[in-house]
């Protein structure tokens, strides 16, 4: 089955950016100058330019997100650690959510297994950031949902979520490359959240900015999104709107 393989950023300085997420994040190297957590999800690599990451509301790219057990445990840990991590909060019926940035400033998103208050009782593995964490969303932004989303699909990848956040002016759409089906088939259903987010696999989330004419790349020069392969025998697993081109 195809998976997602690798996200490419641009940044100044890849062995700084390495060591954070492999000393602070727990991710580990996956060859080839990637790092992450498992060959079941998708692995990033940082290559060298100049110029500074300067984030705009128009990016393609976002953020990445990882799914975490406990994200007290997490927030605590980062803490310890000298970096700096929001509060975690219940973001409407959509997670709940931390947030911290890395040494160049690309966003890492925090989300709980649960809702809020939801947690069964146990005990997590310590030794891990939040109890073991999952790689679990890499986030793109779109204008036009329709224009890519067959694209998406005709990859073999699955819709597992759409999440409509009215009040801020987006909706989220989450596909993956599984067999698996949501609990609820429909694909709005709130309880589909929380399963989304312990699936041990990456998933492609597409935030479709409403009121946005059109995704922005960074140039080549400056830091900043630089792509997404999939591994595939698909040849034409190719979309040049978001930045995906596929490999055998």
């Amino acid at each position: 089955m195809a998976k997602l393989d690798t996200l490419t950023l641009r940044v100044i300085d890849p062995r700084a950016q390495r060591k954070f997420y492999c000393d602070v994040l727990g991710m580990s190297d996956q060859g080839d100058g990637r790092v992450g957590f498992s060959q079941n999800e998708i692995a990033i690599k940082f290559v060298k330019t100049a110029g500074p990451y300067t984030p705009q509301p128009s990016d393609i790219y976002w953020k990445i997100a990882l799914s975490v057990p406990n994200i007290e445990l997490a927030c605590d840990q980062l803490q310890s650690a000298g970096v700096t991590c929001t509060d975690p909060k219940q973001f409407r019926d959509i997670g709940y959510l931390a947030h911290v940035t890395d040494p160049e400033g690309f966003t890492v998103e925090l989300i709980e297994h649960w809702f809020k208050g939801d947690r069964p009782d146990g005990s997590h593995d310590t030794s891990q950031l939040g109890g073991g964490p999952c790689l679990n969303l890499v986030t793109l932004r779109t204008a036009d949902i329709s224009l890519i989303e067959p694209e998406i699909l005709r990859w073999g990848m699955t819709q597992l979520s759409v999440q409509t956040v009215e009040p801020y002016g987006f909706t989220l759409y989450f596909y993956a490359f599984t067999n698996e089906n949501p609990p609820n088939p429909d694909l709005k259903a709130i309880e589909n959240r929380p399963w989304l987010y312990q699936r041990p696999y990456s998933v492609l989330e597409i935030q479709h900015v409403h009121d946005l004419s059109a995704v922005t790349f960074s140039a080549q020069e400056n830091c900043g999104y630089g792509g997404l392969t999939i591994s595939s025998a698909k040849a034409e697993t190719y979309c040049p709107r978001l930045g995906v081109i596929g490999t055998k």
